[in-house]
């Protein structure tokens, strides 16, 4: 599923233009990234939990030469999935 399909199935599901629906899951993703920049924790219930993850700076290797190269410490999302969409997709299993 891609963006544009979610637009077209909130759009038609709440009868509302797919421009509106567009703003409106737009604005989802924004709050969701905005927060994410600001260090908190996004907790969907039912769905799954967002949050940022600290890599530590670490020696890497260049592939093609085999050199060593210092790899910067970074931030990273990661997505913990709810236990009711673990259900979901495992068919109440």
């Amino acid at each position: 599923m891609t963006k544009m399909d979610l637009v077209e199935r909130i759009a038609k599901n709440c009868g509302i233009t797919r421009k509106e629906a567009e703003i409106a899951v737009n604005t989802f993703f924004e709050s969701i990234s905005e927060a994410l920049d600001r260090g908190e924790r996004v907790e969907l219930r039912g769905f799954g939990v967002f949050k940022m993850r600290e890599k530590r700076a670490r020696m890497g290797r260049n592939p093609r030469t085999g050199e060593r190269v210092q790899v910067p410490p970074k931030r990273v999302p990661c997505f913990k999935p709810g236990k009711e969409l673990k259900e979901a997709i495992n068919g109440g299993a």
